[in-house]
């Protein structure tokens, strides 16, 4: 229990840099930085699988969670970067 005010903190701090962060980009860079958002995801899909390792019925089931929806994350923002790189190809060429 010695440890859970800390890093309730560091995320709550996280927390509040990220949506203070996100909220200062304009609109038209958003679709840009979803391969950076990628690549973050595939991180936290590598500590999720950890946790879901690391045994325990608490940090399991946070682990999946995090595996689930860093997941739905990475392929969605595929999923939008293909669509946004689709918008840019000449008409003449057929689908990718």
């Amino acid at each position: 229990m010695d440890t859970f005010l800390p890093l309730l903190t560091i995320f709550m701090l996280a927390v509040f840099v990220g949506v203070e962060i996100i909220t200062k980009v304009p609109p038209l860079l958003h679709t840009p930085l979803m391969s950076g958002s990628n690549a973050i995801s595939g991180i936290t899909i590598i500590g999720a699988l950890l946790s879901v390792a690391a045994g325990g019925t608490l940090p399991t089931i946070l682990g999946f969670l995090a595996l689930v929806l860093a997941t739905i994350n990475v392929v969605g923002g595929f999923l939008v970067t293909h669509r946004m790189v689709a918008m840019f190809r000449k008409k003449d060429q057929g689908p990718s």
